[in-house]
């Protein structure tokens, strides 16, 4: 079969919908743009100010109106922004299958496969819908994701199968998960390779009818679960100020109606409204920049995770060696080159259908072998607890299996080995010593090893298995160099010194890590192998793992054992890995990160893909994980201090005024203007010493903050309310100008103190950020003195008055800076 037509495709695109599990809702702009009003307080408030109009206060509630339009709009704005920029990131890297299309194989997203597509499957391969083999070669499965049965399952076309067409595959019968000739979305491929036909896609697959998603939300993170606490603080805390303000209201007679809208406004003012836009600002500026670094995001949560991380495991290919693996010797059991062993290791990497090694490539370069006279029966594929691929072939009358590799299992399996001469030699004790010898002097030399092995079988022994694979003849090594990158020594040590500590997790044996890590200077501080730790528990393992930087050896299993003990010990672990064999490790750690060059269930696991394979770009991403996370902080550290503070003064002010301190619309201006003088609060640079080290969310951290600054903030309150009354004998209207005019000051032009632990003058904010918080202050100065002022209830302030502001603004600003000093020395650790 050819698939089909381009014109074909579209029509069936637009009859069964794109291949998603959960079609994702695009909501029109309009619509999302209505569903930021769900927000309980924006619609109290335009209720309030919807009665405020009838009651006849017409203009009052306009601008009441006006001001929630443009708050909520601004948060739209930002937010709808970052959510087009992460798509438009997440589509490069978009998983894709291959597909025949006008009888041409092509790349394409698997979103846009259709029912009746034809589609290629090889090793690593995620099978992207519900399909039907046309054609299968040693072609294996796995389907855990469905039955829960964790080994490969081994798929088959039948010879009784009706030939499919393409005219109406999904109304096809019942679909079986256990059917020989079916494979599903949502499996991947272990081994071999396929060629399948489509015939159910997104919610009509079988993982689509037992409601279960590949893609379904990860639990949330410990930066998720911080922001939202510290919400949920912030919440309690104006719920408490609220009821006591309207009270307090209440309790003196004052007019219900505005003393509701007082209350409902001061929630507002309270309210951290605009911290999940500026998180989601911040965090897709964060990807923005990390992929000019050549790391794309798939979750731009995981960039704080990023930041946090204080351990990240990886595999040495590719991270620490360039991963331009060259075939350097094929030795026989003396220690002498061997055109056999060559020949050998050629005809099984020639033959083997799974997923090809590094060393398969490195092997195949010697095209010079021929092969042409050999056809291979079957197969029995790689996995990871045997660690060798067995290939069955025949040629002239006489079959032969051949076996590749780890070596300690290879010699486990041989009973014979040849001499120089080609004779059959038994394996015993002294030859073993021999041969083990061997190849440690091959490991300290620097080379990954394969054994290669072989036995013949008769003629009519028809299938290779498991138990085929004894009784073997040695043949030799196949020894493969893999120079160290220049770079990875130098990468090593920045991760060293940004507390990141890296622990190499690799398959190779212990002299071959060890002489790479010598290379690039690295020094060991203990090592375990897997034989190792397969006898330890998880207890014993946990005790461990703190004091090893190099596992050798290892299985997927035991990876997973280990990323699991160190985020046991309070760990946040990064686990870079690209092979089928990573996936359940990139899941399980805080932090999975792949390869553009990874196989698709490596890519789907990684929360983000590297586009160049180098520690040195990952220590890139790690810092701006850091520097998004400490700009996030800036938001919630002004939100607790400043901000806080005076919501909290105005509230308190009800008690001894006999008016309210600020109109309800005056503090929704407030809240506006301040909202937009942080809008550029993610484009602000964070300083290098808050770079240096891991940072994590720390709610003690935050409330200790919040009660050292936010009272210095209520005292210059109270303060400029004593002043306004004493020395300029303010009324209403001109008493709440000057407080509208002293707290946007006050608050806005604070963070220069607090986005900092320097000296303010010794830390370059960002221009942008300079501009909008002077721009803000400008215009709280300036509404005064306008046509508007009339309608907002503010009144001329005379020219003194400015000069007490700028009195108070620079004494406030100083005791805000020792505060903040004597808190970093005293109530921090760091």
């Amino acid at each position: 079969m050819n698939g089909l037509t381009s014109a074909e495709a579209a029509g069936r695109l637009k009859q069964y919908g794109p291949n998603r599990l959960r079609p994702a809702l695009q909501r029109a702009v309009l619509l999302q743009f209505l569903a930021q009003f769900r927000n309980p307080l924006v619609l109290i408030l335009l209720v309030a100010s919807g009665i405020s109009a009838v009651t006849g206060d017409l203009p009052g509630a306009l601008i009441i109106g006006l001001i929630v339009i443009m708050s909520v709009t601004l948060d739209f704005v930002q937010a709808y922004r970052a959510g087009r920029a992460a798509e438009r990131l997440a589509l490069q890297v978009a998983v894709t299958a291959t597909v025949l299309r006008d009888g041409k194989p092509c790349q394409l997203p698997v979103t846009e496969l259709a029912p009746g597509d034809v589609v290629l499957l090889s090793a690593g391969n995620l099978i992207p819908a519900d399909a039907r083999l046309l054609e299968a070669d040693d072609f294996f499965v796995n389907q855990a994701q469905l039955t829960g049965e964790p080994f490969p399952v081994e798929k088959k076309v039948l010879p009784t199968a009706p030939a499919g067409t393409a005219a109406a595959p999904a109304e096809a019968e019942a679909w079986a998960l256990d059917a020989l000739d079916t494979v599903f979305m949502g499996s991947s491929v272990v081994s071999g390779s396929a060629r399948v036909l489509i015939g159910r896609t997104g919610s009509a697959s079988a993982l689509g009818q037992i409601a279960v998603s590949l893609n379904e939300s990860a639990p949330p993170t410990a930066f998720e679960i911080g922001t939202r606490r510290f919400g949920l603080l912030i919440m309690r805390l104006t719920l408490l100020l609220v009821l006591f303000t309207l009270l307090v209201n209440v309790a003196f007679h004052r007019p219900l109606l505005e003393s509701f809208l007082f209350a409902v406004a001061l929630a507002v003012g309270l309210t951290p409204e605009l911290l999940p836009m500026v998180v989601s600002v911040t965090l897709t500026r964060g990807a923005l920049r990390m992929a000019a670094l050549k790391v794309i995001v798939k979750r731009p949560s995981a960039i704080q995770d990023m930041g946090a991380m204080d351990v990240l495991c990886t595999d040495k290919t590719g991270t620490l060696t360039e991963a331009r693996i060259r075939l350097e010797r094929h030795v026989d059991a003396a220690g002498q080159d061997s055109p056999q062993v060559l020949a050998l290791a050629y005809l099984n990497s020639y033959f083997e259908s799974g997923l090809k090694s590094p060393l398969d490539d490195a092997i195949l370069q010697h095209s010079e072998i021929d092969v042409s006279g050999w056809a291979k029966i079957d197969e029995v594929p790689f996995d990871f607890e045997r660690r060798r691929v067995s290939v069955l072939v025949q040629r002239s009358g006489a079959r032969r299996l051949v076996v590749k590799g780890a070596p300690e299992d290879i010699l486990r399996l041989c009973t014979h080995y040849q001499d120089g001469t080609g004779a059959a030699v038994a394996l015993d004790a002294t030859a073993r010593s021999r041969i083990d010898a061997l190849f440690d002097s091959l490991g300290r030399e620097g080379f990954r090893v394969l054994g290669i092995a072989w036995r013949d079988v008769p003629m009519d022994h028809p299938h290779a298995v498991v138990s085929d694979e004894s009784e073997l003849m040695f043949a030799g090594f196949a020894a493969f160099l893999d120079p160290p990158k220049a770079s990875a020594g130098e990468a090593l040590k920045a991760l060293a010194d940004s507390g990141v500590a890296v622990k190499i997790v690799t398959g190779d044996n212990e002299l071959v890590t060890r002489h790479v890590c010598a290379q690039l200077g690295v020094p060991i501080a203990g090592v375990l192998t897997g034989t190792e730790l397969a006898a330890m528990n998880d207890d014993a393992l946990r005790a461990r793992v703190e004091s090893v930087n190099l596992f050798c050896r290892v299985n997927p299993a035991q990876k997973n054992r280990i990323i699991l003990a160190l985020k046991a010990r309070g760990h946040v672990v990064g686990y870079l890995g690209d092979g089928i064999n990573d996936a359940p490790s990139l899941h399980t750690a805080d932090v999975g990160l792949s390869v553009e060059g990874a196989v698709d269930v490596a890519k789907q696991a990684a929360a983000m893909i590297l586009l160049e394979k180098d520690l040195m770009v990952l220590h890139q991403g790690i810092l701006e994980g850091r520097r998004t996370f400490g700009n996030v902080m800036k938001y919630i550290m002004m939100a607790t201090s400043s901000n806080f503070g005076n919501m909290f003064s105005m509230a308190a002010a009800t008690l001894f005024l006999p008016f309210l301190p600020m109109l309800p619309l005056q503090i929704l201006l407030n809240n506006l203007l301040y909202d937009v003088s942080e809008v550029t609060l993610p484009l602000d640079h964070v300083d290098a010493e808050d770079l240096a080290q891991p940072k994590r969310w720390d709610m003690a951290f935050i409330r200790n903050f919040m009660l050292t600054i936010g009272p210095v903030s209520s005292l210059f309150d109270f303060l400029t309310f004593y002043l306004l009354i004493h020395l300029f004998d303010a009324h209403e209207s001109l008493f709440r100008t000057g407080w509208f005019v002293e707290s946007i000051a006050t608050q806005v032009l604070v963070i220069f103190v607090i986005r900092t632990r320097r000296n303010p003058l010794r830390s370059s904010p960002n221009r942008w950020l300079i501009l909008t918080s002077l721009a803000v202050v400008a215009v709280a100065m300036i509404l005064p003195f306008t046509p508007l002022a009339s309608y907002l209830g503010f009144t001329a302030l005379p020219a003194s008055f400015f000069g007490l502001l700028a009195v108070l603004l620079i004494s406030y600003l100083l005791m805000v800076e020792g505060a903040k000093q004597w808190f970093y020395k005293h109530l921090t650790k760091a």
